[in-house]
Order: structure tokens, then C-alpha cells, then sequence
């Protein structure tokens, strides 16, 4: 079988959708690199070690089978750390936002917590005032730390810029098997490796598969500046469980239709019920069509046909499930909460850095259990040596007030705990500089158990 199979079902490329740019020899400077985790902290050394070289702040925002504790005494000293234990969603006090609330509790309600764990990480970027990150995940390999530097660069034009994804191509599991029974298919830029504009892009990251898609999108609009310049590796991992297509399917819909739209040079607002009815009848006759080519191809093995055939029917049951309506509403909420969320960063944005004794009296009053998080400045002269072993960690519990603690108050402990480091000389007693507390949400009582997942993608690159 040819292997550059097209269909008028599925367009399998969106890359013409990025702007074009030249190969960029110019290095800026990067405010953080963000990572978000579930894995064993041996995971984040890639993400340690694009840290160290560009010189620059690492974020790890963990849960599972990941704790910022660990992370604080296994990861290299020499560089500058936050680490963040991340709970459920609903006990951050995070904005409430029309896209989850039109899921909860229902079949397309998204069970992982990479959106929230993102999101976190944007509010912690306003209230440090650093204007350019770059998100990576963990399962992510990066040759070239330069090249994150290099998509920093292109900000200056672009709100955001992602790195090629080399290795293992990055997926749906609809779209990894039309390539691999012989389709023409492409990858697009994602949040797995994406340098972020944080003061223009004010958009959040929904909890729904393809939230990087979303992101990059002006729901009012069309897709925002978008680029990509550099390389990194992808891990591989099994793309064809059932249970993990099955929960692919609503956002990969999403993302496919939305960028139909945008391949027509059509805005967002042309998605009506008529398209969406269209599309969702496209959406099918693919899916059908790869299933064929897969149970046809020669190159497919029969044990491994099976598997795939498995998945291409648990989509196939999810797309049933699927109307044009929800769809509409679905991005009329996008909408709306993008509006939301920038009136919530503007707010962050014009309060003043409060000293670290008010933001802990804030949260010094009523009981609960604990959000951890630790701030690390490496000393000078660690930043050109490892030394043997970790300082000695000083650890504090700030308990919560009656009402519950918002992700605000936490932040601006964090805010303020790292410019106390950032001015705090050097001790001759320890290894760097550390702060770790615990502070209390009011009727927290641990993450509840979720669907393991903990060797799927903790997050997506976009679909096309």
C-alpha cells in the first residue's frame, strides 16, 4: 500500500497553517521552562538538564505518581526550582469555567489533570512577571537546549512557537492508525514542546484532549500567531487503548473540525450546526476508511491489527455519542471562559507583590490538609559546580483560613518567597537556598484516585 494515502474526510496536515519563518540563529532569554508530571522524578531530568543549559528557572508541577518533595531532594541543585504538589481542580479555586461545567460529570468529562496543572503555571507566571516560558513535558527528549531558546526568540512576532516533535509521532489514535496503514499524515505543534508569550496570550488551557489546540486559539476569532522552529524527541507510548481513544474522540473532533474551518480560511464563528453536522458524517466515513485500510494492509500484523481495530471502534462508539449542538455549545463556552480568564489575569496583574508576612496571615487561620510547594535558589557558585548533596531543607505549615485559600494567595506565597531568594546572599552553611510550606485548602483530603494513567501522554500535541 502507497504510504501517502489521502481521503476527503480528513485533511491530514494543517502545517500551512503556521507561519512561515527562517531557520533562527538568535538565542533569547527564557524565564522558565514548565513541566508538568505524573511520573517518577526521573522523568524531569531532561527538563533538569534544558535548565541548567539555557541558565533559567525550572517549574514541576506534580501528582500521582510524582511529589515536589522528591523533586526538590533528587534533582540537580544547581539549577533554580519550584515544585508544586498539585490537587484536584475543584480544591484550587481556580475561575469556574463553561467548558468544564458543560462536561462534569458526564462521558466527555476529561479525567487527567495536565489542564489544571498548566493553567496553575500561567497565574504563577503574571504574578512573577516573567513575559516568556516554555511548557515540556515529561516524557519529551531535548537535544539541543538552544532550540528553546531559539522559539523564545521568535516571540517577538508570534504568541507562541512550537518545537518539531521528532522520534515517535504525537497522535490521536485515529490519526496514528491512518499513518501507520499507510495515510498521509502530519503532526502540529503542542504544548509538549511550546514556547509561550505569556503576557500576549492571555487564553488558558480547557480540560479536554487537544487543550494545547485550544489554547493557541482565539475562540472569537481563528488561531492565533502560531510557529515552529527546533526539534525535540517524543517518547514512545501505546497510542491504541481503547479507553484512551475513546476519550480522545470529543477533542479530536473539535480540534478537526475547528482547523477544517481554518484550512477553508473560514473563522471559528462558521462553525455552525450545519458544519458540525457535515463534519461529524466526515468524521465517520474516515474512521470506517482507516478501520478497512488496517484490516487490508499487509504490513499490519494480525495480533497488532486487532488492537488497533479495538480502538478505531471504541471511537467510533464515542463519535455516536457526539452532536453538532454540543459542539457549537462547546465552543461558545471556549469563548466566553477565554473572556473570563483574561479579566482574571488582568485582575492578578494590577494587585502589587505583597510582602511574605501578609500573604502567610492570609492563609494563617482555620484547619485542613496540605498543598506543598517548595522554592529553591542555587547559590552562585553552584550554578558552575554540583555539589555532593542537598542543604538542609527548612520546612514550614501555613494552615488556611475558614474561607477557602484561592490559588491567588498561594501564588503570591510563592511570589513572594522567590524574591526574598532572589535577594538573599549566599550562605557559607549551605548548599543553596530553600522554602518549602504546606499550605491547607479547607476540605482537602488528598487527590482522589483517577483511571491510571500513567504512561499516557500528559498531554497531546496537536492533531492533524
Amino acid at each position: 500500500m502507497r504510504a501517502d494515502v489521502k481521503t476527503v474526510n480528513h485533511h491530514g496536515s494543517h502545517r500551512r497553517l503556521l507561519w512561515l519563518v527562517e531557520e533562527s540563529t538568535r538565542s533569547a532569554k527564557v524565564d522558565a521552562i514548565i513541566v508538568p508530571t505524573a511520573r517518577p522524578v526521573s522523568y524531569l531530568e531532561e527538563a533538569t538538564a534544558a535548565a541548567r543549559a539555557l541558565r533559567c528557572p525550572l517549574v514541576t508541577l506534580h501528582s500521582r505518581q510524582s511529589n515536589a518533595g522528591e523533586a526538590v531532594s533528587s534533582l540537580d541543585p544547581t539549577i533554580d526550582l519550584i515544585a508544586i504538589d498539585v490537587p484536584e481542580s475543584a480544591q484550587l479555586g481556580l475561575p469556574v469555567l463553561q467548558t468544564s461545567l458543560l462536561l462534569a460529570g458526564g462521558i466527555f468529562e476529561r479525567q487527567t489533570d495536565v489542564s489544571t496543572k498548566r493553567n496553575l503555571a500561567l497565574l504563577l507566571s503574571h504574578m512573577l512577571r516573567w513575559k516568556r516560558v516554555v511548557f515540556l513535558d515529561d516524557d519529551i527528549k531535548v537535544p539541543k537546549p538552544r532550540d528553546l531558546s531559539k522559539a523564545v526568540s521568535l516571540l517577538d512576532a508570534h504568541n507562541a512557537v512550537g518545537l518539531g516533535i521528532g522520534g515517535f509521532p504525537d497522535n490521536s489514535a485515529v490519526c496514528h492508525a491512518f499513518r501507520e496503514a499507510g495515510g498521509s499524515q502530519d503532526t502540529f505543534i503542542g504544548a509538549g514542546a511550546m514556547a509561550v508569550d505569556v503576557e500576549r496570550n492571555r487564553t488558558f488551557f480547557p480540560n479536554i484532549y487537544n487543550e494545547d489546540w485550544f489554547f493557541v486559539l482565539d475562540a472569537g476569532k481563528g488561531l492565533q500567531p502560531v510557529a515552529s522552529v527546533g526539534r525535540v524527541i517524543q517518547n514512545a507510548y501505546n497510542p491504541y487503548k481503547a479507553e484512551r481513544a475513546a476519550a480522545e474522540e470529543f477533542g479530536d473532533v473539535l480540534a478537526e473540525g475547528t482547523f477544517w474551518l481554518f484550512d477553508q480560511g473560514k473563522p471559528v464563528s462558521a462553525g455552525d450546526l450545519e458544519h458540525w453536522e457535515a463534519f461529524l458524517v466526515k468524521r465517520k466515513k474516515f474512521i470506517e476508511q482507516v478501520l478497512s485500510m488496517v484490516g487490508s494492509s499487509p504490513k499490519i500484523e494480525k495480533a497488532r491489527g486487532a488492537q488497533i481495530a479495538e480502538a478505531l471502534m471504541a471511537s467510533l462508539d464515542r463519535l455516536e455519542l457526539i452532536s453538532p449542538d454540543l459542539c457549537v455549545g462547546y465552543l461558545e463556552a471556549l469563548a466566553h471562559d477565554q473572556e473570563q480568564w483574561q479579566r482574571h489575569i488582568q485582575a492578578i496583574r494590577q494587585q502589587g507583590e505583597p510582602p511574605l508576612m501578609a500573604a502567610g496571615e492570609s492563609l494563617a487561620r482555620g484547619s485542613g490538609t496540605s498543598l506543598e510547594y517548595h522554592v529553591r535558589k542555587a547559590a552562585p557558585s553552584q550554578r558552575r559546580r554540583t555539589p555532593p548533596a542537598l542543604g538542609q531543607t527548612e520546612a514550614g505549615e501555613l494552615v488556611a483560613a475558614s474561607a477557602p485559600a484561592s490559588p491567588f494567595w498561594v501564588l503570591r506565597m510563592l511570589t513572594a518567597m522567590w524574591a526574598m531568594l532572589r535577594l538573599a546572599a549566599p550562605s557559607s552553611h549551605a548548599a543553596h537556598a530553600l522554602e518549602a510550606a504546606k499550605v491547607a485548602l479547607p476540605g482537602q483530603e488528598g487527590q482522589a484516585e483517577r483511571d491510571d494513567y500513567s504512561d499516557e501522554r500528559p498531554s497531546q500535541q496537536l492533531h492533524v
